[in-house]
């Protein structure tokens, strides 16, 4: 990017080392993270501290959760670089501080495990007895994975909350917050069979009025039903970390590369910030290059 970058990386690494007394391994961390930075900047247009943008630090980031870095290493570049933006500000080098928007910016987060298509079907497959337990437990499976539901909402759920007839079921999320949600054919064709042949021989006296029931009449709990899912997916012969949250992720994913939008998912899900439905979209994406590599004959 020319001499003058050189000169103002070079200004504020002197900075850390004479006047904040930085040790010299943090500096020479610090000057290869913005050397790399530097780097991505010039490939992408930039020619001087004033053309650095917010668009360009995004597009860094992503290159490196692209080559596999881990959350930690870019948290700690992001870092770096903040920190010369807002002393190249300070010092009047730049017009503006080009991270002044990036407050709380996630600098990499794990991406959810899921499960193709293929493979949820084989799970949902699972339970094929005819006993009360099987069938109770179709229907949880087919309802998490038709509607989305985290685990404390699945298992939440009660006779009141359900609307076959209309296909949505109504749930409440964190902070109590109510929602309705979508269920499909499927689940509804299960969980009614689950009511009319299943539920009444778990009800006992107390029972409540719950609609997934324990082999003791009770709700069904979060570890209960975390077994349940680990017994099908044993079963199933998949060898992914699966819990509950899986078909949770599943569900979103699958939604989107069906051509769901975010915000409809976004509702769905109950999530109250977009941002955290966005990261399903790094999921499809890694689908699409998959595809890609093993499709086209140049990959």
């Amino acid at each position: 990017m020319g001499s003058a970058m050189d000169e103002a990386v070079q200004a504020f690494l002197d900075h850390l080392s004479i006047e904040r007394g930085l040790s010299a391994n943090t500096i020479v961390a610090y000057g290869r993270d913005l050397s790399q930075f530097v780097e991505y900047a010039g490939k992408a247009g930039a020619s001087s501290l004033d053309d650095l943008t917010e668009t360009i630090l995004i597009g860094f980031m992503e290159s490196l959760r692209r080559a596999g870095m881990s959350p930690g290493s870019i948290s700690r570049k992001l870092s770096a670089i903040k920190t010369f933006s807002k002393y190249s500000y300070r010092e009047g080098a730049v017009k503006k501080d080009f991270t002044a928007n990036t407050v709380g910016m996630r600098a990499g987060k794990k991406l959810p495990s899921v499960l193709s298509i293929e493979e949820v079907s084989n799970l949902l497959n699972q339970p094929n007895g005819e006993e009360p337990g099987d069938i109770r437990d179709k229907a949880m499976l087919e309802t998490l994975y038709a509607t989305g539901l985290r685990v404390s909402e699945l298992i939440n759920l009660r006779l009141i909350d359900l609307n076959m007839d209309v296909g949505f079921v109504r749930c409440f999320g964190k902070g109590s917050k109510e929602r309705i949600v979508p269920i499909g054919q499927v689940a509804i064709a299960w969980v009614n069979r689950y009511l009319a042949e299943s539920r009444p021989a778990f009800v006992r006296s107390g029972s409540s009025e719950y609609l997934f029931l324990s082999s003791r009449g009770r709700k069904m709990s979060r570890v209960g039903f975390w077994k349940i899912v680990k017994k099908y997916a044993a079963k199933a012969g998949i060898l992914k970390n699966i819990t509950p949250h899986t078909l949770r992720h599943s569900f979103a994913t699958h939604l989107l590369q069906g051509g769901a939008d975010l915000r409809s998912i976004q509702e769905m899900l109950g999530h109250a910030d977009i941002a955290t439905t966005q990261v399903y979209t790094h999921v499809t994406r890694d689908k699409l290059k998959e595809v890609y590599r093993e499709s086209h004959p140049r990959a």
